[in-house]
């Protein structure tokens, strides 16, 4: 059974960071995309980052590029999304996907149909 768990998620002052971590259990990356997305009270879940683990291509939403980064830790198994310079307006439920044997390039990697497994979520709340 796959399971991810994220992890590092908490409260934050603007202009602060915070490292999420994702670790897979019952499933091995190869050449998977894995994913970031968030939801926020009230809004749909939206994409954030993404990265294919097999060649390491990263994706962002345009509101993070620049302030967020996805990396990857291959013997770890997990993956990570670094967010610095966070600003009230990140503040959400933040959760970690995974699609299925495919690569981001190979897929629609900003659309949360896509995944196949997903973490329960990690509360990041910045505060003004």
């Amino acid at each position: 059974q796959v399971q991810l768990v994220e992890s590092g998620g908490g409260l934050v002052q603007a202009g602060g960071s915070l490292r999420l971590s994702c670790a897979a259990s019952g499933l091995t990356f190869r050449s998977n995309c894995m994913g970031w997305f968030r939801q926020a009270p009230g809004k749909e879940r939206e994409f954030v980052a993404a990265i294919s683990w097999g060649t390491g291509l990263k994706y962002y939403e345009d509101s993070v590029k620049g302030r967020f980064s996805i990396s990857r830790d291959n013997a770890a198994n997990m993956f990570y999304l670094q967010m610095n310079s966070l600003a009230p307006e990140d503040t959400a439920v933040y959760s970690c996907a995974v699609v299925r044997g495919l690569g981001c390039s190979n897929t629609d990697y900003y659309t949360e149909k896509t995944y196949a497994y997903w973490g329960q979520g990690t509360q990041v709340t910045v505060s003004s």
